[in-house]
Parts: C-alpha cells; sequence; structure tokens
C-alpha cells in the first residue's frame, strides 16, 4: 500500500490500534521529538545500525555505509538510524545528509541520536525526529556498520519495509505483516473519534456518548 495515505491518522490512534492487536512496544520511547511540532513523517524504513568508535584510520572514510545508504534512498523512505540512544556524542543526522534524503523523495528520518544543522533542516520544512540536540560529529566517535537490516531504534524493532509514522506525540513502527489489519482499523476508530467529537460539541454526556461509541 501506499503509505502517504496514512497521513490523515494520528501516531496515537495507530498505537492505539496496535495495542488492541497485542502489537505492544511499537511506540518509540518519549525522548523522541520532532525537529518540528507541525511537521508529520511517514513511510518506509531505510534502516542503519550505528556503533562506537575510538579512532580513525588515515585515509578511511567514515561515512561509507551511511552515504550508499543515502544514496539509495526511494521515494517515501524514512531513514532510521539506530544509535543505542539516548546518548550524547552520536549525531548522525544533518542539513547535508536531509537535502540529499529529500531530493531522492524521502519523507524523513528518525534517530535515537543526536541532529544538528536545526535551524537549515527545520527551514527546508524535512521531517526529522531526533533523541537530542548536539554539534558533535560521528567523525571518530561512531559510524554506521549496516545498513537495511532488523534495527532497535528508541527501544523499538524496525524491520526494513515497516511503516514509520510520525508526529508532535511521537514516533509508531507499523510490522510490515500487520499493515493492512492495522491501518483498516485505524481508519475505522478516525471516524469513530470524529463522530465522538461531534456529539461532544452538541453537548452530550461524556458518559452517553462513550457508551454509543466506545472511544475515549
Amino acid at each position: 500500500m501506499d503509505p502517504s495515505q496514512l497521513r490523515a491518522l494520528s501516531s496515537a490512534i495507530l498505537s492505539d490500534v496496535m495495542d488492541g492487536l497485542g502489537l505492544v512496544r511499537r511506540a518509540m520511547r518519549p525522548y523522541i521529538r520532532p525537529l518540528d511540532d507541525k511537521r508529520v513523517m511517514v513511510g518506509r524504513a531505510r534502516t542503519g545500525l550505528y556503533m562506537p568508535s575510538y579512532s580513525l584510520r588515515d585515509g578511511e572514510n567514515p561515512y561509507e555505509v551511511e552515504i550508499a545508504l543515502v544514496d539509495d534512498l526511494q521515494p517515501q523512505d524514512v531513514v532510521v538510524l539506530a544509535c543505542n540512544g539516548p546518548t550524547e556524542r552520536i549525531a548522525p543526522w544533518g542539513e547535508l545528509l536531509s537535502t540529499a534524503a529529500d531530493v531522492r523523495g524521502a519523507t524523513g528520518c528518525v534517530t535515537d541520536g543526536l541532529v544538528r544543522d536545526v535551524t537549515q533542516i527545520r527551514a527546508m520544512e524535512f521531517p526529522v525526529f531526533h533523541g537530542g540536540i548536539g554539534p558533535l560529529d560521528t567523525k571518530g566517535r561512531a559510524r554506521m556498520v549496516e545498513r537495511d537490516v532488523p534495527v532497535e531504534c528508541g527501544g523499538v524493532e524496525v524491520i526494513p519495509g515497516d511503516i514509520v509514522f510520525g508526529d508532535v506525540d511521537g514516533v509508531v513502527v507499523i510490522p510490515r505483516a500487520h499493515e493492512l489489519e492495522v491501518i483498516d482499523k485505524a481508519i475505522a476508530k478516525l471516524t469513530g473519534e470524529n463522530n465522538t467529537r461531534d456529539a461532544l460539541r452538541k453537548g452530550e454526556s461524556l458518559a452517553s456518548v462513550f457508551e454509543r461509541f466506545g472511544i475515549l
């Protein structure tokens, strides 16, 4: 399915639906926050796994795997960078990677590491969700050792191809094997919430509305 069809939904609705299906630990930890609260991120996961490093050999390119991942991005991909966060020393994402990803049609990045170049990324309106903000480059501190492999980011297992959805409430990950069921139920829940809201605005009591729609 086309992930962009989820933009009318929310991380809260998707989280509730996955909880109801027994798909727990699908919401990233609350320290993962958007650089811009107005941005919504949705797309399929392209993952990168980082490990700490403490030295740099002469002539070595510490960005080799990272560059290969970004250059291979496709439209509606979301970059997911696993840094074993929260961390104070790894900032794998910044303005130039955002620019390269945006040009390729990627729809965002989420990392449990740090991000930098915040002013420039906000001006681009490219959705980035982060585990903190800091100026530290990864060079000599960490490197991407694998790409397009299962990772854990923000406490959630992410497998390449999973749908990643982020908004001001947080980031959720929908397993590919369950995405159609999750999305169908989320659309139904959205309709129910709209009906509930309309009834409450008409002055109906919360108890009667909940009894009718079963949504709160």
